[in-house]
C-alpha cells in the first residue's frame, strides 16, 4: 500500500497532481522530485508505480519478494538500493531484521518497506523540518535514509554489549559456570549477533561506493559528488559498528568456551569425589564381604572381641582415607 506521496521544490513539500505521472512532470519541471513511500506493496498495487518511474523489471522483483541482502544497483534510469534496518526487542533480548528498497531517479525517489523496522517515517519528518538539505533533491533522501539506519545499527550494538555484559558476569559468577540454561543463552545470543551481521556486514560495499573511496572512486548516477563526505560520514559510523560486531562475536565465542571449560572442571570435580566416596566403600564392603562367606575355618571367627574389632578396623580406614582425599582436594 501507499504510505505516502508527495511533491517536494525547493526543499518544501507541496500539494501536486494525484496522478504519478503528472505528478513527475510537475516535479520536473519546478526542479524537485516525487517522493513516494510504499509498504509491502502486491505486484498489483506496484505495478502502477513501475510503469510510471520505469522501473527495470529486476530491482521491482527484488523491491517485491524481499528477503535481499545489502546492495546497490545502478540501472539506466534509476539507483536501486536495499538497507536492512534492525530493531532490538528488550523483552525477548532478540534482533529482529526488516529491509528497506529505495529508488532513486532524476526527479523521483520510491521507498518499500518490508517489517516494522524502517524509520522512514521519522526520517521524512526530520527531512521536512531541514528544507535546505531535502532541497538538495533525492540524493538528501537517501542519505537521510542511510543515516538513519546505520546510526540505528550503533543503539542496537549498545543493547547488546549490555547482554553480553550480563551473560559474562553470570558465567563467571563465584559458584562457577551459571545455570543449565546458560549455554542456551550464549548459543542464542551468538545467533543474534549473527542476525545483526548480516544486515551490516554487506552495506559496506555500497556505502564504500557512494563514498566515492577505496577502488570505487568514480561518481554514482543520480547521486550528487557533493553528498559524499556525507555518505563517508555514514561509512565511517558503520566501520564503528562492524568493529563492535566483531568484539561481540568474538567474545560471545570466548564466554562459550569459558562456560564450556567451566563445565568440564565441575564434572571433574565431581567424578573425583564419587571416586573418593566409592573407594571409601570399598573397604567395609571387601571386609564384611570375606567375614560374610560360609566358612568354617577364618581367622578369629570364633574369637569373642572379633566383631567389634572389625568394624574399628573399617573406621579407622575409611577415617583415614577421607583425611587423604580431603587434603588432595578430592572432596
Amino acid at each position: 500500500m501507499i504510505v505516502d506521496c508527495a511533491v517536494y521544490r525547493h526543499g518544501h513539500r507541496t500539494e501536486g497532481p494525484e496522478d504519478l505521472s503528472d505528478a513527475l512532470d510537475a516535479a520536473r519541471a519546478a526542479g524537485g522530485f516525487v517522493w513516494i513511500g510504499l509498504h509491502e506493496p502486491s505486484e498489483r498495487e506496484f505495478e502502477l508505480v513501475t510503469q510510471e518511474f520505469g522501473l527495470h523489471p529486476l530491482a521491482v522483483e527484488d523491491a517485491l519478494k524481499a528477503h535481499q541482502r545489502p546492495k546497490l544497483e545502478v540501472y539506466d534510469d534509476s539507483l536501486f538500493m536495499v538497507l536492512k534496518p534492525v530493531v532490538y526487542e528488550p523483552e525477548s533480548d532478540t534482533v529482529s531484521a526488516g529491509e528497506v528498497m529505495v529508488f532513486v531517479g532524476d526527479a523521483f525517489v520510491v521507498t518499500v518497506r518490508h517489517g516494522e523496522g524502517a524509520p522512514l517515517t521519522a526520517v521524512r519528518r526530520r527531512l521536512e523540518e531541514e528544507p535546505e538539505m531535502l532541497g538538495k533533491g533525492p540524493t538528501s533522501v537517501l542519505y537521510a535514509i542511510s543515516d538513519a539506519v546505520v546510526d540505528h545499527y550503533l543503539d542496537v550494538a549498545t543493547e547488546l554489549q549490555t547482554d553480553l555484559e550480563e551473560l559474562e558476569a553470570e558465567v563467571f559468577q563465584p559458584d562457577g559456570g551459571g545455570s543449565r540454561n546458560t549455554a542456551s543463552r550464549i548459543y542464542t545470543f551468538k545467533r543474534q549477533v549473527l542476525e545483526f551481521r548480516r544486515a551490516t556486514g554487506p552495506l559496506v560495499p555500497p556505502l564504500t561506493r557512494l563514498a566515492g573511496t577505496g577502488q570505487f572512486g568514480s561518481g554514482v548516477p543520480f547521486v550528487d559528488d557533493k553528498a559524499r563526505p556525507f555518505f563517508r560520514d555514514v561509512n565511517d559510523h558503520l566501520a564503528r559498528v562492524n568493529e563492535s560486531v566483531e568484539g561481540l562475536d568474538r567474545l560471545v565465542s570466548d564466554i562459550l568456551n569459558a562456560h564450556l571449560a567451566q563445565m568440564s572442571v565441575r564434572q571433574n570435580d565431581d567424578m573425583r569425589k564419587i571416586s573418593a566416596w566409592a573407594a571409601m566403600a570399598a573397604i567395609p564392603t571387601m571386609i564384611a564381604g570375606i567375614y560374610g562367606m560360609n566358612f568354617d575355618h577364618m581367622p578369629e571367627l570364633h574369637w569373642l572381641w572379633s566383631y567389634p574389632v572389625v568394624i574399628v578396623v573399617m573406621a579407622v580406614l575409611e577415617v583415614l582415607l577421607y583425611r587423604q582425599f580431603k587434603r588432595r582436594g578430592w572432596l
